[in-house]
């Protein structure tokens, strides 16, 4: 199985791998495997361009006879099958996105036995000008607070230490719920009761939108707990006119009073956030505008995509698209400032005591252990090299003392 693109994604895969092996499928190494899947991306050009790209890799081998099948899943397919199926003859089956409920039913993983991501939404109720999420997987389905809290309880039972909650905006959770017979739900009532009824360690919130973060939800970050103080906020850009142009519902003045209440409300906390550089008649002042704004707040995590220009979306057709030159200066002045801003942040950190969870069980050399803080979220934040005297099993939370940093990694020791 070869998956493209994020965490969704990774959730998905784990159903597909679950149905495969339902129906009598036996999972295998590459290097063995005769039918051989991949589970595509269609976010952004480059997404695209990767999923083709892994398409043609697959066709090799199976022109090479190294394989027998290749069956294409996801996004991609859902935007594009006619084409694909136009182009690539070679591919024995191509599945666009499966029946939601289908989705939720996973018993194969992906990601090591003491972390997990659990998708409880579906879809995009969001309407941003820029984006194609709503055209390949259509509108916001909350999953119900019931199989969630199942499924919770199975991780635990196998070992989950840490709880990744994602969806395309979880702060829309229950919304479309609220329009039908029964009990209402929010992610703050669903995050309630999953802390009522199980013990996971650490449970983290991904891709919250700015619009949305309730005082509620607030208060579960505000005292010290089994919610990782990590706030994932895409906020996409800071200048009002593209902010509008984005249709992302939120003003300048909004952003800024909420960045101010986050940091306010709980101490601790890492914002993680995103931009997109580039944007249709984007000027250079707005996008020393964003610069600026970056450098005044620092936020603890960035990444920034080059604005990719999708069909069917609003902006496609927006005046101004700039060149690929202009987007790629852009983002690389963009990541520069931030590479400097993450590195003078973590060597504020030299010396402190942190928890540390260990990810790697194999020592990347003698003694030496791969973890992360509560403050780094699993396959996209920096890592914590550590040292230890003692065996670390996997989802251990080590007390450490940190030794060394670097622009997004540190060094650390485990406390005797």
């Amino acid at each position: 199985m070869v998956t493209l693109g994020c965490a969704r994604n990774t959730v998905d895969s784990e159903a597909i791998l679950s149905d495969a092996i339902a129906q009598g499928a036996k999972i295998t190494t590459p290097d063995k495997a005769a039918v051989i899947m991949v589970n595509t991306c269609a976010f952004t050009k480059e997404a695209k361009e990767e999923s083709i790209e892994a398409i043609i890799g697959l066709i090799e081998l199976k022109k090479k006879g190294k394989i027998k099948k290749i069956i294409v899943y996801g996004c991609l397919v859902e935007r594009y099958l006619k084409e694909l199926k136009d182009n690539f003859s070679e591919v024995d089956k191509f599945v666009g996105i499966a029946d939601f409920k289908t989705r939720f039913n996973a018993a194969a993983r992906l990601t090591p036995a003491h972390y997990a991501y659990i998708k409880i939404a579906e879809g995009c109720a969001n309407r941003c000008s820029y984006c194609s999420i709503p055209l390949i997987k259509g509108p916001l389905r909350s999953r119900g607070e019931a199989d969630i809290l199942n499924e919770v309880r199975r991780l635990e039972e196998n070992g989950t230490r840490e709880l990744n909650i994602i969806g395309q905006d979880i702060t829309l959770f229950g919304a479309d719920l609220s329009r039908q017979k029964g009990p209402k739900t929010s992610l703050a009532s669903l995050l309630k009761k999953i802390l009522k009824i199980s013990r996971i360690p650490w449970i983290r919130l991904l891709y919250l939108h700015p619009k949305r973060i309730t005082d509620e939800l607030l208060e579960l970050f505000s005292v010290k707990g089994r919610i990782c103080p990590y706030i994932d906020l895409p906020l996409q850009h800071i200048n009002e006119r593209l902010l509008k142009l984005m249709d992302r519902g939120v003003s300048k003045r909004a952003i800024l009073d909420l960045i101010f209440k986050l940091r306010g409300r709980a101490s601790g906390l890492a914002l993680r956030t995103s931009f997109i550089v580039g944007f249709p008649s984007e000027t250079n002042k707005e996008f020393q505008e964003l610069l600026d704004f970056i450098k005044a707040t620092e936020f603890d995590k960035l990444g920034a995509f080059k604005y990719s220009r999708e069909e069917g979306t609003r902006a496609y057709d927006f005046r101004g698209q700039r060149s690929g030159r202009i987007k790629e200066e852009r983002y690389s002045r963009l990541m520069s400032l931030q590479k400097e801003i993450s590195k003078r942040l973590l060597h504020k950190a030299l010396g402190r005591t942190v928890s540390v969870m260990v990810d790697e069980e194999k020592a990347i050399r003698p003694g030496v252990y791969v973890g992360r803080t509560e403050c780094d979220a699993p396959e996209v934040d920096g890592v914590v090299y550590l040292k230890s005297s003692e065996y670390l099993k996997p989802g251990s939370i080590v007390t450490c003392h940190i030794t060394d940093t670097y622009e997004y990694d540190m060094e650390a020791e485990a406390a005797v």
